[in-house]
């Protein structure tokens, strides 16, 4: 009886909730709910409530009674007809964690929608090791009023054509002309931290990386310095974060996801308030940066206009997309703009929350501190002014392991969801074409057969001879397969940057225990109440 009661409060709140932000629908839709709540109660029988459920969706014939069939294998909560999981699901995470965990395998019900939900690297691989389960999840596509037709966000027939033109943009010679921007940034971070050095509470370590992370983006996608971290007040700086927290509410929020009745929401009006000052200043850079190239051109003498520009200034991301082409065609300013928007968002909140929980795990554990000092001393010298460069920066071994172990414990996107385009056998289950299979990274790495105790934080996990005969499905803290991510070297640089910036200056604390700390996704993997460091002066 504990269940269903969970559901019917569950019920009440959320939609309580809904009503104070779009009356109508949502009064009727808690009454609905209310009705069908008690229906459910008076049925213990789940697979009973499931055929009837399940019936309603189409009939008995054909194909579609295949795939009711392979997802009534599939172990799962209860759910309520029409609502199934969803309002569930934001509520009860430790009870959404006991189905399926011995299989790795958990069937779900968003409203109407089917999600199968992975965390063992077996089905992980079958799944993203696949060249035709390629798409992106249906959940993706609210992105795409901000990210159109990017890398992240477009179909797969555009996306194979879209990634083979730039794949050789995020280059090793890139990768070295980007870290002058990584290191600059890293020591504005470290000279605005230092007031930091007398506040007795602590600080959120998140903030100050999320702002350094924005402007490592922004100059280095569009060569366009937006100087967050001096004027975090800039209407730029502050759409970036709005528009992130209206996505993240139409997400987890059902009664949101329909067109008609989102655009009758404020949610739809700061959205486009905020899509006006974000695509506003990409289009008016891409414009100026296309202009330049044009006068570039047009002198006779310049044999390659790319180098020219390259030696007046520092190359940008954008300025390799002005020279790309696609079916021998050159990119469009609206392809240009989705993937300067795609590259800014993939990279800017993902490397920042890293950032962010690296430092957190750091001042957990002084023993480890303590050896990236000596590391990083040993390579660099007694000069703690001076930045690395390229090549030490490689020589860091301990400091990539310390960052691999923070992003098993906390990766910072928690979850990777494909929607199948033919169906894929794992073990004893099928899950059908046209689900919406979704990976729990988080629960992924902490598989306690792969990783032993895995909540404790141990960056030996991943040095050479600890790692031979793991599972590489195991460990996907940027995708894998095929749709992997595109940025994650530049992602890893730009974290090994900023950290060696940081622990050059200072010793780190942490202020809060890791059981007191109340995790929640956003777009990325979050600490609700950030996560409190203080710092002190190295000796």
């Amino acid at each position: 009886m504990k269940e269903p009661l969970l559901l019917i409060i569950t019920i009440a709140s959320q939609l309580l909730h809904a009503v104070k932000e779009f009356p109508l629908p949502a009064t009727v839709l808690l009454v609905v709910a209310a009705i069908i709540a008690c229906w459910f109660i008076s049925s213990s029988d789940d697979s009973d409530y499931l055929k009837t459920w399940l019936s309603w969706k189409g009939g008995d014939g054909g194909a579609k009674k295949s795939v009711k069939y392979y997802l009534n294998q599939l172990p799962g909560p209860q759910c309520v007809p029409l609502l199934g999981n969803s309002l569930l699901m934001a509520t009860d995470r430790e009870a959404r964690k006991l189905y399926g965990r011995k299989q790795g395998i958990c069937r779900i019900w968003n409203g109407q929608v089917p999600y199968v939900l992975i965390s063992k690297a077996e089905p992980v691989e079958r799944i993203l090791n696949n060249s035709v389960n390629i798409e992106k999840g249906r959940d993706y596509g609210f992105l795409r009023p901000w990210l159109g037709d990017g890398l992240l966000t477009c179909p797969g027939t555009r996306w194979h054509k879209r990634r083979k033109v730039l794949n050789p943009t995020f280059n090793y010679k890139m990768l070295s002309d980007f870290l002058e921007v990584f290191n600059r940034q890293a020591r504005t971070m470290v000279r605005l931290m230092e007031k930091e050095l007398r506040s007795e509470g602590g600080f959120n370590c998140t903030r100050y990386a999320t702002l350094c992370s924005l402007d490592i983006l922004c100059e280095t996608a569009m060569g366009c310095p937006i100087q967050a971290q001096e004027q975090f007040g800039s209407d730029y700086v502050k759409a970036h974060e709005e528009i992130g927290r209206i996505m993240l509410e139409r997400l987890q929020k059902i009664w949101l996801h329909p067109d008609l009745i989102y655009k009758c929401t404020n949610y739809y009006q700061r959205q486009v308030e905020c899509l006006k000052v974000l695509h506003g200043f990409s289009e008016n850079v891409i414009k100026q940066r296309r202009l330049q190239r044009e006068v570039t051109l047009a002198n006779d003498h310049v044999e390659d206009p790319l180098a020219e520009i390259g030696r007046k200034r520092q190359l940008a991301f954008l300025d390799l997309l002005l020279e790309a082409t696609q079916d021998g065609q050159p990119l469009s300013d609206r392809d240009i703009r989705d993937e300067v928007d795609t590259f800014i968002l993939g990279g800017h909140d993902t490397t920042a929350t890293a950032i962010g929980w690296l430092l957190y795990l750091l001042g957990t554990d002084h023993q480890v501190q303590d050896r990236l000092f000596e590391e990083i001393d040993s390579i660099m010298g007694e000069d703690r002014d001076r930045p690395p460069t390229m090549i030490e920066l490689n020589e860091m071994k301990y400091l990539e392991c310390c960052i691999k172990e923070a992003l098993r414990l906390f990766p910072s996107i928690p979850l990777i969801a494909r929607k199948l385009t033919e169906s894929v056998t794992t073990g004893d289950y099928t899950i059908p074409a046209g689900t919406n299979a979704v990976i729990v990274v988080y629960q992924l790495h902490r598989d306690p057969e792969v990783f032993p105790n895995p909540d404790k934080f141990n960056p030996d996990r991943f040095l050479p001879e600890n790692t031979q005969g793991r599972h590489q499905y195991a460990y996907i803290p940027f995708s894998a397969g095929p749709r992997n991510c595109i940025g994650q070297k530049f992602g890893l640089l730009e974290e090994k940057a900023v950290a060696v910036a940081i622990l050059r200056k200072y010793r780190i604390d942490s202020l809060d225990r890791r059981e007191d700390l109340t995790l929640y996704g956003e777009l990325v993997l979050k600490s609700k109440d950030g996560l409190r460091i203080s710092i002190s002066q190295r000796q």
